[in-house]
């Protein structure tokens, strides 16, 4: 398999993504994409509409979901991968994932009206909490489009990030990884680096943090990411190798609402042999 025909981390209309489903599945068909997953956050509905859409295609089709968790020391972005859609463990979380998005989106609309006056008609917010997993993003478009921002990213930055949503309503990084492994799936740690807002996660704070999600029983890292220099792919690639991990590689495609590309998962021309990198996909053929 060439490795730069992956594509393991995007998003779709059902959560934060501009392309529905199909129109995913017709752009990984255009770029020759050899397997992919898509990965909505805190959603598996996908797993139960591309498989139709991809059968005796050749192409292959791994189950995913990108899970936001939470503990004492920060936030975690916990992959899933090639689990059984049908497991209670995985539905059980989505379901608790959702409830708490949902609840979290109504918290940040009440305080962008008391702080800075925003507000929205109520069919707006209708149509917002009918979305499978609205968030921060489709909040940020209904500002801009009433310009009380100009661009989604300062909605963000500037307002929503601003709102402070009292504790209790995330999913643990310990429950993700539990959940995921009960459904017969792979949990891996998304961009790694990648902490809250602009926290970058490096050196000693990174091998504490692997070390924490191991003993849960994390299986791999996203060493290769879109948004990575080299200098941090290799460290993660490294890092993966001494705790003996899977790596895995994912653009984080949004369609519209991020400038990345489909396919754009950072991998180095001197991986061409990634043994961590090529167990990942080993297994992955097994359960697409």
């Amino acid at each position: 398999m060439n490795i730069h025909n992956i594509d393991f981390h995007m998003h779709s209309r059902i959560s934060d993504g501009t392309d529905s489903p199909e129109e995913l599945v017709a752009l990984v068909r255009e770029a020759k994409m050899e397997m992919f997953s898509i990965t909505d956050h805190d959603s598996i509905l996908s797993s139960s509409i591309v498989p139709d859409l991809v059968k005796d295609s050749g192409l292959v089709y791994v189950p995913g979901a990108e899970f936001s968790c939470q503990d004492e020391e920060g936030k975690y972005h916990i992959l899933g991968y090639g689990y059984d859609p049908d497991a209670s463990s995985i539905n059980e979380l989505v379901e608790r994932g959702h409830g708490y998005r949902m609840i979290k989106v109504r918290k940040r609309l009440e305080g962008i009206k008391e702080k800075f006056s925003f507000t929205f008609t109520d069919e707006e917010v209708e149509d917002l909490m009918k979305l499978d997993n609205p968030g921060k993003p489709h909040i940020g478009l209904l500002m801009v489009k009433h310009g009380y921002a100009p661009s989604k990213e300062i909605a963000i930055k500037e307002y929503l990030d601003k709102i402070k949503v009292p504790g209790g309503y995330y999913i643990r990084p310990e429950e993700a990884v539990s959940a995921i492994l009960r459904a017969g799936g792979v949990p891996v740690l998304a961009h790694p680096s990648y902490g809250s807002g602009d926290q970058l996660i490096l050196g000693e704070e990174m091998d504490a943090r692997v070390r924490k999600l191991c003993g849960f029983g994390i299986q791999g890292l996203e060493a290769f990411y879109s948004g990575f220099t080299a200098k941090l792919t290799r460290n993660l690639v490294y890092l993966a190798e001494q705790y003996d991990l899977m790596v895995t590689a994912g653009s984080d495609y949004h369609g519209k609402n991020k400038m990345v590309t489909l396919g754009d998962t950072g991998v180095l021309s001197e991986y061409e042999e990634c043994p961590p990198l090529e167990r990942f996909l080993k297994l992955m053929k097994t359960k697409g």
